[in-house]
């Protein structure tokens, strides 16, 4: 069927299906539970508030330590979540379609929960106030799109196009100038979301592959399968972790890792195979 003859209804369910797998489903359920949040009315949803939300002292992240993941789906206006998932829409997509989505849950969660950590360890300096919002993970997934593709023009209001890390950098050094303001806005969560986010990528840079660990950590709880036996390895071989290295690799082996994306997807790749095709990709 033509996209010109589509309704809404099969314009929109085609967009959402198209957008990638785990930026659909942060983006769904931050809608769904905001919906919730103004179905329910003002006293449930100030009860899912202070139930939910995250508290900067240390008693509480130790005895209701959920509020480190909770608070990140609880949201305070239509504007606050509308910003919030646009710029996670605009800036999300390309990082999971440069990393894959199991990378991507480590960069955007582990951006919110080092946020409020950050926001717990300065909170005396600062002060700290019942936290919601997903912008400790939306910052540290837009400081992972500076870096990864640092000259994409973002086209803002009255403004010329501006490269993507002139835009974050500013949005960073607007919350720096304005930490600590009274203005209800947790620029510590913010700045700490930027930090984590640019440490995590920075460690995925290095060989740390997360997808790995996850893929694991899944297998616990999936049907068991018997193990397939494993090449032995040259023992004057060894692994470099901690330095970046772009090995030379011809046009057959890159034909090779293309071939099996198109049989299996790019989830069908290795560790290996994905951190050669992602330096390949930013040396062409």
């Amino acid at each position: 069927m033509s996209y010109y003859n589509e309704s809404f209804g099969q314009a929109f369910k085609r967009g959402w299906m198209t957008m990638p797998v785990a930026l659909r489903y942060i983006i769904t359920i931050n809608v769904v539970v905001f919906a919730f949040q103004l179905a329910l009315g003002p006293e449930i949803n100030r009860w899912l508030i202070t139930s939910f939300g995250f508290i900067p002292e240390l008693e509480p992240l130790l005895t209701q330590p959920w509020r480190i993941v909770t608070y990140m789906f609880l949201h305070g206006s239509f504007l606050h979540i509308l910003f919030n998932m646009l710029w996670l829409w605009w800036m999300g997509r390309p990082v999971e379609d440069q990393l894959g989505p199991r990378n991507f849950l480590v960069l955007y969660f582990g951006a919110g929960i080092g946020g409020a950590l950050i926001n717990t360890l300065f909170a005396g300096v600062f002060g700290g106030n019942l936290t919601i919002g997903a912008s400790g993970g939306v910052l540290g997934m837009m400081v992972c799109y500076a870096m990864l593709f640092p000259r994409t023009p973002i086209m803002l209001i009255f403004f010329p196009p501006i490269e993507a890390r002139f835009v974050v950098a500013g949005l960073i050094a607007i919350d720096f100038l304005l930490i600590g303001a009274s203005d209800n806005v947790a620029r510590v969560v913010h700045l700490g979301g930027a930090f984590t986010g640019f440490a995590l990528l920075k460690l995925y840079y290095r060989g740390y592959d997360y997808d790995a660990w996850l893929k694991n950590l899944g297998s616990l709880f999936s049907r068991k399968t018997k193990p397939k036996s494993k090449p032995k390895q040259n023992k004057n071989m060894r692994i470099v972790e901690d330095a970046e290295i772009i090995e030379e690799v011809d046009q057959s082996e890159l034909d090779i890792i293309l071939e099996k994306i198109s049989k299996k997807g790019y989830e069908g790749l290795s560790a290996e195979e994905k951190r050669k095709l992602f330096e390949l990709s930013k040396k062409r």
